[in-house]
């Protein structure tokens, strides 16, 4: 993998990709099915915008304990990661510091290499995970991989934990195979982390598969609601557990669901081509758990919580809440179709122009843009959602754009490529930056439709617990 790795990081391949598989994500509670294969049109000169990071760059090693760190890394890797490390250096992007507690790439992968890893990882095996994912974002995957015989009835009981009723029992044996990933907004999330933030990703990376198994980051409360109670609400909501010592920011605590560590290990001892590394199962268990309100089962990737009443996947409120904490950015969930209650598609909220105008602006605004987009049948019933990342675009002599993009379900570590007349159709949803798009639409935040959605459940749980009290309460 690091051979390939190395070439890529030379010249990207950006290749159309013919796609005819089954992915998974319920976009608005909609079940999953097949996605059609594309072809784009003859190729034509373009020029490739929305490419650049915003990285602090530093490419010289500063002093005794950097070249210190740096030397002893280089000791524990082999001559390809090597070359990798030494690239890391001279794009900036070992150095680079943009993270919650302002540690480096370089302080990062160094605690991975000299500090105890969490019981069953290898720390040999995080370090040259952590710097081939910050080095080349597309290998990572959301593909689960089998349960060895070896490990089959330790996940059977841990899957069954707690369960009396056979029928329960019975299913939780066959749950703990996993043929199609709900993963995909928590890959997309890791993308999108390990390619725009490679520091705060060496931190995850680190602190998660410590023996603590668990990540503090501090968020400005207004990033993710307009006052402080209302964002107090939106994390007891999400049941994260958080500190505040004041009313602008809250330490929150990330960690992986209690069954993560069992299939990291198993993916430590027994990973096949294309399936999840060690880092991948930490890293997208954690983001599944920040959005399903703690419910998330690696063992059988279900969820339960409030808000889904599917058991795959997380639902556009869900994604949006979490790419708000993760990144700790004020981000806009904006819906561009418009579907009715029978799931479908019958229009859409803006015209396609606005839409691209959107992604492209955020784009140049060194954002990669996750997008939640949607297959249709014959009579425009949405059968299909997934989530997949945006990260540039390139315009043609004639003007016309073909958007680069990373999908984590497609088995292939390279960006795809899809015709704007082909995309901009599909996409259901996207993740902007605020100030991008709070001029042109009249948008409710997410988060108020969230709170509105839960007051509504709550009411009508309490309706069916008592609903004389209810009706009375409702007169008074």
């Amino acid at each position: 993998m690091v051979d390939r790795i190395n070439s890529h990081i030379q010249q990207y391949n950006y290749n159309t990709i013919q796609r005819a598989k089954n992915v998974t994500m319920p976009s608005n509670n909609v079940q999953a099915v097949s996605v059609p294969s594309f072809t784009s049109a003859k190729p034509v000169p373009m020029t490739a915008t929305g490419q650049t990071q915003n990285l602090n760059l530093r490419t010289t090693l500063s002093g005794k304990d950097e070249t210190q760190k740096y030397t002893f890394l280089s000791s524990k890797l082999d001559k390809n990661n090597r070359k990798v490390l030494d690239t890391l250096l001279k794009n900036g992007v070992l150095l680079n510091c943009e993270s919650n507690d302002k540690s480096t790439v370089l302080d990062n992968l160094y605690k991975i290499a000299t500090e105890p890893r969490a019981e069953g990882l290898s720390a040999d095996g995080i370090l040259k995970d952590t710097i081939a994912t910050i080095a080349y974002p597309y290998v990572i995957t959301q593909k689960f991989g089998d349960i060895p015989k070896k490990y089959r009835q330790q996940a059977i009981a841990q899957n069954n934990e707690g369960k009396t009723n056979y029928f329960d029992i019975q299913q939780g044996k066959q749950d703990i195979d996993v043929d199609l990933s709900g993963t995909c907004v928590a890959a997309s999330t890791e993308f999108k982390l390990a390619k725009q933030q490679p520091a705060e990703f060496s931190r995850f990376a680190n602190e998660l598969s410590s023996p603590k198994l668990s990540v503090d980051k501090k968020i400005e409360l207004k990033n993710l609601a307009d006052n402080t109670l209302n964002a107090i609400w939106l994390l007891n909501a999400f049941e994260i557990p958080y500190e505040m010592h004041n009313f602008s920011d809250a330490k929150l605590k990330f960690a992986p669901d209690k069954n993560a560590l069992l299939r990291a290990q198993i993916q430590t001892t027994d990973k096949d081509p294309y399936e999840r590394t060690p880092l991948d199962v930490l890293m997208q268990s954690t983001f599944m758990q920040i959005g399903s309100e703690q419910s998330y089962n690696t063992i059988t990737d279900k969820r339960g919580g409030k808000f889904n009443q599917n058991d795959k996947g997380l639902i556009e409120f869900e994604k949006t809440f979490t790419e708000s904490v993760v990144f700790d950015k004020n981000i806009l969930s904006v819906t561009y179709q418009t579907v009715d209650e029978n799931a479908r598609l019958v229009g859409y909220e803006t015209d396609l122009g606005t839409m691209k105008r959107h992604i492209v602006q955020a784009l140049e605004m060194g954002e990669n843009v996750i997008i939640g987009y949607t297959e249709t049948d014959n009579n425009n019933i949405i059968i299909n959602g997934h989530e997949i990342t945006i990260v540039g675009y390139k315009t043609d002599n004639k003007g016309k754009m073909t958007f680069i993009c990373n999908d984590t379900d497609d088995n292939i570590s390279k960006p795809i490529e899809y015709s704007e007349d082909y995309f901009l159709p599909k996409i259901h949803h996207a993740a902007l930056p605020q100030e991008i798009v709070e001029k042109d639409l009249n948008i409710v935040p997410n988060w108020i439709e969230g709170i509105e959605m839960y007051k509504e459940m709550k009411r009508e749980a309490a309706q069916q617990n008592n609903p004389t009290q209810v009706q009375q309460s409702q007169v008074a």
